[in-house]
């Protein structure tokens, strides 16, 4: 038996931070009837990018997140304006982050990034064969290294907890399952 919908009463903003409002719901229970509050974050959709050399190096970034206070590596990414499409956002944020550009995008499809309390979705895409066109064009906040791996490499990165953002996991996770023949045994 599958949950039925819950009935939403009321929603109403409590918050905006920049990236991030800050709502509060009040719905019925199909099952009880009983009434509860759900916070939920609102915030823009995301996108990553793999970018992919015609070596089979992927152009990765190293940069600090100050949520864990920690430097992580990652692939690019970032918000989908309001007015973009994911696939403008991904060759925005691979050019801004990187200075790299692709001719070929391809999507590997999206995921919620934690449904039971985020609104949004990160799609992510394979950006074939990238070369250098220019420079880095980073925000002020930004504060990205730029380094190289073998896409054979990505599994041990992974498994030795030197790639640790979900996200980048799930978009190797769903390169893998798409492009096996490049999976490392």
């Amino acid at each position: 038996m599958s949950p039925k919908p819950w009935h939403r009463l009321y929603s109403r903003t409590e918050g905006s931070y920049g990236i991030f409002s800050l709502r509060r719901d009040r719905s019925r229970s199909p099952r009880t009837g009983k009434e509860h509050d759900f916070i939920v974050l609102e915030s823009p959709s995301w996108v990553n990018v793999i970018p992919m050399t015609a070596e089979g190096n992927v152009v990765m970034i190293r940069q600090w997140r100050h949520g864990i206070g920690l430097e992580t590596l990652e692939i690019p990414g970032g918000i989908i304006e309001q007015d973009d499409t994911p696939l403008r956002a991904a060759r925005r944020e691979l050019f801004e982050e990187t200075g790299y550009e692709a001719a070929d995008m391809i999507s590997l499809g999206f995921v919620y990034p934690n449904p039971a309390f985020l609104d949004n979705r990160c799609y992510t895409y394979l950006a074939k064969d990238v070369v250098r066109n220019g420079n880095q064009d980073l925000d002020d906040k930004e504060d990205i290294d730029i380094v190289l791996h073998g896409i054979s490499e990505i599994p041990n990165l992974v498994r030795g907890g030197i790639i640790t953002h979900s996200l980048v996991v799930v978009a190797f996770y769903r390169y893998f399952m798409e492009y096996q023949s490049h999976a490392p045994e």
